[in-house]
């Protein structure tokens, strides 16, 4: 974990060197993805508060480094939606009911069960803020969305190792069941995320049917990663890049 706080670390620096994007462009997003946009930004706004004190609760120091500085990223990505909002004069919201249904899902067990449905959406994300650095029309929308998916890059395989750590010493049998449900339930974000957000996806160019097969090839180099031998994260750059 010493090695994921200081990716974390190195992060931060570079970006509080790096300039903000221009908020004074004038920026245009297209109806449906602006609305999509809010309810993103509200899925990012979260304090942490509960992962944090899961993760303290593990007992491993340089873990719970990790995961607030995690938690932080997330926290920019929340600032800086808003901000593009903001440019294009809409308003952010204040809740959404998936945000409230993936909160109360992810608070319902211990801390594995929380970073699986937290690797579900750090994976939607990766299919979605692709479509957006791609499809994108404004220069705005795109750069936030290309700084966002950087980071996204990162998330993932740092769950996927907790969690490859977390079920080490479990069954086989118990992984192959987990990891048989932990697919179901990716499914089934994926196409509610892709009916729900399916206005915004189309206007940058990618179907529902696309976005859900895209997502599940992306996860499935997630479950690789957790449950079998070898690495798999560098499957989820590519993937995430190419679309293969």
């Amino acid at each position: 974990m010493e090695t994921w706080c200081a990716d974390f670390m190195a992060r931060a620096s570079r970006r509080a060197v790096t300039p903000d994007p221009d908020w004074s462009h004038d920026c245009r997003l297209h109806p449906a993805v602006a609305r999509s946009l809010q309810k993103f930004q509200v899925g990012e706004s979260g304090d942490g508060a509960h992962l944090i004190a899961k993760a303290d609760a593990a007992g491993n120091s340089d873990y719970a480094a990790a995961v607030r500085l995690f938690v932080a990223e997330e926290q920019n990505h929340a600032r800086m939606l808003a901000s593009l909002l903001q440019s294009a004069g809409i308003p952010i919201i204040g809740r959404h009911w998936s945000d409230t249904t993936f909160v109360q899902l992810r608070r319902l067990t211990g801390l594995r069960f929380e970073l699986m449905v937290l690797t579900i959406a750090e994976v939607v994300a990766l299919r979605y803020y692709r479509a957006l650095a791609e499809g994108g029309d404004d220069a705005l929308l795109v750069d936030v969305s290309e700084r966002i998916l950087d980071d996204e890059h990162h998330h993932v395989p740092f769950q996927c190792h907790r969690l490859r750590v977390g079920f080490a010493h479990t069954s086989a049998s118990i992984r192959v069941a987990v990891m048989q449900g932990w697919r179901v339930l990716a499914r089934a974000v994926a196409v509610v995320v892709a009916f729900d957000h399916g206005p915004a996806l189309r206007a940058t160019g990618v179907t529902r049917r696309a976005f859900i097969s895209d997502t599940m090839r992306l996860f499935g180099s997630a479950t690789a990663e957790v449950f079998t031998s070898g690495s798999a994260a560098s499957g989820l750059r590519t993937q995430s890049s190419t679309g293969n």
